[in-house]
Formats: structure tokens, sequence, C-alpha cells
């Protein structure tokens, strides 16, 4: 069964596409059904540019355990580069 629950951030940066590099300003999150990865159910993230009309995207389909390390990485890598750039 498919939720359809799908939460939308903004975002400031860039990604690397089919066509190569685009601006991105919008992450959707979703849990569902993976269009490829082998699994039952992914957190599925779509990186996007919104205001270019939202027809380019990069898609990553990842298991739930990966994106809990994911975050943890993220929130380390974050804490370790603020406290050196501070």
């Amino acid at each position: 069964m498919c939720t359809y629950i799908i939460e939308k951030t903004a975002m400031t940066g860039s990604a690397k596409g089919q066509n190569g590099w685009m601006s991105i300003d919008g992450a959707n999150v979703y849990f569902d059904h993976p269009f490829h990865a082998p699994l039952d159910h992914s957190l599925n993230i779509d990186f996007v540019n919104v205001a270019g009309g939202g027809s380019e995207r990069v898609a990553v389909e990842i298991s739930a355990d990966s994106a809990r390390r994911l975050v943890d990485a993220i929130l380390a890598a974050l804490k370790q580069g603020e406290m050196a750039h501070a």
C-alpha cells in the first residue's frame, strides 16, 4: 500500500544530474516502494529545482537503516565542520 506521504523542504545547493550540475532549491522525502532499489520499501529523496519547473531531479532510494546512518553521518560532519570553521 502506498502512503503518498511526502515531506518537502527548501534547500540551497547543487546536485549533479543526468545533464550535469544543476541548482537545487528543494527536496521531496518519502518512505514508500522504490522504483529501482531491491527493497520492499525505501526512504526516497528527490533533489529538485522547483523554481526551474521541477522536471529535472536527482533521486536516491535507500534502506531505512541506511537513512538512519546517513542522518548520523550528516550530523557528525556538520558538528565537526562547524567546530573547525567557527
